[in-house]
């Protein structure tokens, strides 16, 4: 990496450059976050698809408690991600 010399450099190459660096840093943390929420997503999608490790003979209340717990945390981030219930403008 170059850096530059502060004593050389005009102070508008500068800002550039450290606002260049900047957006580059911001970028990387974000793909790095959204990989995270895909994995996140992928293995919930997996989980469902498996019935949430239940078999239908063995269904109970408290596993319809736990949907319904996992619902309500997703609704948050729903609501949050596409501006609806207590998010909506």
């Amino acid at each position: 990496m170059n850096r530059l010399n502060p004593q050389t450099t005009p102070r508008h190459e500068l800002r550039a450059e450290k606002a260049r660096r900047n957006k580059e840093a911001a970028l990387n943390a974000f793909i790095g976050k959204k990989a995270k929420i895909d994995e996140m997503l992928a293995r919930l999608q997996s989980l469902s698809d498996d019935h949430f490790n239940t078999h239908p003979d063995e269904v109970n209340w408290g596993h319809v408690g736990t949907l319904e717990h996992y619902a309500s945390l997703l609704k948050r981030i729903t609501d949050s991600a596409f501006s609806e219930g207590e998010h909506a403008e």
